[in-house]
Formats: C-alpha cells, sequence, structure tokens
C-alpha cells in the first residue's frame, strides 16, 4: 500500500472494521509514521446484460434502482427497501458465476419482490417490462393481481 503522504510503499494495519462500504482499514506508514485509511470492496467480473433487441451492456446496479425508484415514486415504500432489492438481485446474478444474462430475468427478479412488496409499485414495473400493449392486457394483470 502507497503512502498517501510521503509515497513510499510499506505501511502495517492497526486496525480492521466491516463498514458499509467494505472492510474499513486503519493503517500506518512504515517511513513516515502517518496514519490513513483504506477501504476494500470486493470487486466482481462484470456481467453482460443481453437486451431484447440483441445487444448487450454491462450490469449497472445504477440503472437497475433507477428503474425500481420509477416505479416506486409516490408510494410508502423505503429507499432501503429498495436498495435491499438491488442488492439481492445484484447477489443473485453474481452468485451463479455467469458472464451473461437476460435482461427479462432480471426483470423477472425485479416483479417477483415489487410483487410481495407493493401491488402499485409492481403494476407499474410490469406494464413497462411486459410491453402492455392496450388496457386489456393492464386490466388482466390488475385482475391476476386480486386473485
Amino acid at each position: 500500500m502507497e503512502c498517501p503522504y510521503c509515497h513510499t510503499v510499506g505501511s502495517r494495519v492497526l486496525d480492521s472494521r466491516e463498514s458499509s462500504a467494505g472492510v474499513r482499514r486503519r493503517r500506518i506508514c512504515d517511513n513516515c509514521q502517518k496514519r490513513f485509511t483504506t477501504y476494500e470492496k470486493v470487486s466482481f467480473v462484470p456481467v453482460m446484460v443481453l437486451k431484447r433487441n440483441g445487444k448487450k451492456e454491462i450490469f449497472s446496479t445504477e440503472k437497475l434502482e433507477n428503474s425500481l425508484r420509477m416505479a416506486c415514486v409516490k408510494r410508502p415504500i423505503k429507499d432501503m427497501e429498495i436498495s435491499n432489492i438491488v442488492e439481492k438481485i445484484e447477489i443473485l446474478i453474481n452468485k451463479n458465476h455467469q458472464n451473461e444474462i437476460r435482461a427479462g430475468k432480471i426483470g423477472q427478479m425485479c416483479i417477483k419482490h415489487l410483487k410481495k412488496l407493493d401491488h402499485v409499485a409492481y403494476i407499474r414495473f410490469a406494464s413497462v417490462y411486459r410491453d402492455f400493449k392496450n388496457i386489456d392486457s393492464f386490466a388482466k394483470e390488475v385482475e391476476l393481481l386480486k386473485r
């Protein structure tokens, strides 16, 4: 580890703690004796998302979270609940150790979580994800949800 003060390589770890950002390590430089903090986070191999149109793009938790937030606008859903869904989906995707995943599979995971969380947010997300063509397909989905 390079010291941010004197730029020499060599430091000792004084303390390690788990944090929301990963592992927090308090270090001391072997050369100048100044202390600094580093954070370690697990980095996964990027997963490619196969879109309906055949294109591929890198999986983005930000994009997933934004689409879930749009479905949850003006609903009594906490930010933490949306973040938890995103985290669960990211873990499932990385757990499968695949390089690619279909966008539809991610959409199905979102629908499953939203259906448990809030029916209105679920219908909003489903209307975009399932590409409802008319009011009948929308009404059919609402009727299925009522049962």
